[in-house]
């Protein structure tokens, strides 16, 4: 069972990411700003962090580079749902053009409990695997 840690600042959104990761076996911790998320992270091990971007105080990519100095290849997916002003672009649009965020999967808000397994299991996919499928498509 993957150990997942969930750190959105919006009550919601923490609570129905728990619920559908739950519903689906694995288990959940949510943290509600990047300071309390990192905090988890250092006391406890996990599999993968589902990372908000824009949270008061550390934002997502702050805790995304955070979370990379302790494990490198730490698997994360990044959410978000907030445009960047009228162009219908978010933060997760500009993930491939820096290097040290191009592995991160991102998924834009709202997202179905199925698009959220969908980029679990994509996260957590040796990368020969995913090398191979998107080669394939």
């Amino acid at each position: 069972m993957l150990r997942i840690l969930v750190i959105d600042d919006q009550v919601h959104v923490r609570t129905a990411v728990s619920l559908a990761l739950r519903a689906n076996g694995f288990e959940a911790v949510t943290a509600e700003n990047g300071h309390d998320g990192l905090r988890k992270f250092r006391a406890a091990p996990f599999d993968l962090a589902v990372v908000d971007i824009f949270m008061p105080e550390m934002d997502g990519v702050k805790l995304i580079k955070a979370l990379r100095e302790r494990i490198a290849d730490f698997p994360v997916i990044a959410v978000s749902g907030r445009p960047l002003g009228t162009s219908g672009r978010t933060a997760l649009d500009l993930f491939p053009l820096a290097p040290e965020l191009a592995d991160i999967v991102c998924l834009q808000k709202p997202f179905r409990p199925a698009e959220l397994m969908d980029a679990i299991a994509k996260a957590t996919a040796p990368a020969a695997a995913v090398e191979y499928s998107s080669q394939a498509q």
